[in-house]
């Protein structure tokens, strides 16, 4: 592209520039000060495109398998979590990478964290995204989504407060499949559940629609710049993505602990105190709201997704533009956010830090999730015309 249609872009796009902007001029700074969360801030940059041009979600892709049986969304998922998989295993089974040390996505399955997962599916519909639709959506202009950013914030706040109390409820204890069963076989045994399930969903798609569910486009750099990708190149640019993120961080990708620290950052500024939380008072958390939120990983990784997503959409033409919103979607997106906070802390993470990247690293928390929040999800589309929200 010339430099004439930049301009054009940039000055046709002025509500998306200026969040494009400042979020560079912070990640400048970041570059001056600390070269490994430049690397992680680049990293997320090119997520956030990703996720805008392919316009890659989950909750859209549930109620359309629900509603209308497109099962293109929920292959395109499939394909993902195969390719993470395979990413993944040789580094997590060593649990090295080039010389670093390096952790998958696991967490104890319990009561706390399956009612946790459904109503996350739940607050998936109402609010029209889950964690990462939030960041992309918000990112490209949709003001609906900044204040379903700012509720799902409190949520998790709240979720956080709470979390000593639904942990003390019946559970197990963390279990990676890989580690108990061998990871070659937990890792074909998963490659196999994958393909069995995509072929399904093909053959019903083909079934109810005439087609197979995929769409293929023309490879071109001007094409990846400006999109619009298919859902493919979305699933496969996130996987490799998340395993950069998995070898540079030492851990999967996550969104939702990075809401958690926003907020409890929030809750320090107005006066509160730490110490009276299990959750916030030692340890990793306590620690975190001592240091620069530029100084947390997940924190620096949403910001880059919110400025990606900006990009996306500048280099595109498409800022979202219709932001009138009826108050019952406006109650929606209140009560959606709470519930995707609150749910994504009991549940330790959402669809991209339980679900992807918890499946990814055979965390059986990971499948356990999305079997909890699928049926939330389904709830959550019976309640969507109750908040003039359509299907």
């Amino acid at each position: 592209m010339g430099v004439d249609v930049v301009k054009a872009i940039l000055f046709s796009n002025r509500k998306v520039a200026p969040v494009l902007l400042g979020s560079l001029l912070l990640a400048g700074g970041l570059l001056i000060s600390d070269s490994k969360m430049a690397v992680m801030f680049a990293v997320a940059l090119v997520i956030g495109l990703a996720l805008c041009h392919a316009s890659f979600g989950f909750s859209a892709a549930y109620r359309h398998l629900f509603t209308g049986g497109d099962t293109s969304g929920a292959q395109s998922h499939l394909i993902l979590l195969a390719l993470t998989t395979i990413f993944f295993a040789p580094f997590l089974a060593d649990e090295t990478a080039f010389g670093s040390s390096v952790g998958g996505a696991i967490a104890p399955v319990g009561v706390g964290m399956a009612f946790g997962a459904a109503i996350f599916g739940i607050g998936m519909q109402l609010a029209n995204a889950c964690a990462s639709g939030t960041l992309y959506t918000a990112g490209s202009g949709n003001l609906r989504m900044f204040v379903v950013l700012i509720c799902f914030c409190i949520g998790v706040f709240w979720g956080s407060l709470d979390l000593g109390w639904w942990q003390s409820l019946p559970g197990i204890k963390p279990i990676s499949l890989g580690n108990e069963f061998g990871w070659v076989a937990v890792v074909i045994s998963q490659l196999i559940v994958f393909a069995f399930l995509f072929v399904l969903l093909r053959k019903l798609n083909y079934r109810r629609h005439g087609n197979d569910g995929q769409t293929t486009t023309s490879f071109s750099i001007e094409k990846i710049i400006r999109g619009p990708w298919p859902l493919v190149w979305g699933a496969v640019a996130l996987a490799l993505l998340n395993w950069a993120t998995l070898v540079n961080a030492g851990h999967p990708w996550s969104v939702t602990w990075g809401f958690t620290l926003w907020s409890g950052k929030v809750a320090v500024l107005l006066g509160w105190d730490p110490s009276s939380s299990s959750f916030w008072a030692n340890g990793f958390q306590a620690n975190a709201l001592k240091n620069s939120i530029w100084s947390d990983v997940t924190s620096v990784m949403n910001m880059g997704i919110l400025a990606g997503a900006a990009l996306a959409s500048i280099l595109a033409s498409r800022i979202s533009k219709n932001n009138k919103t009826h108050w019952r979607s406006f109650l929606a997106a209140v009560i959606g956010g709470l519930l995707l906070g609150y749910g994504a802390r009991l549940a330790y993470g959402c669809n991209i830090g339980a679900f992807v990247s918890g499946v990814a690293s055979t965390s059986l928390h990971g499948w356990v999730w999305i079997l909890c929040a699928l049926p939330g999800n389904w709830i959550g589309v019976k309640l969507r015309p109750y908040f003039h929200l359509t299907n």
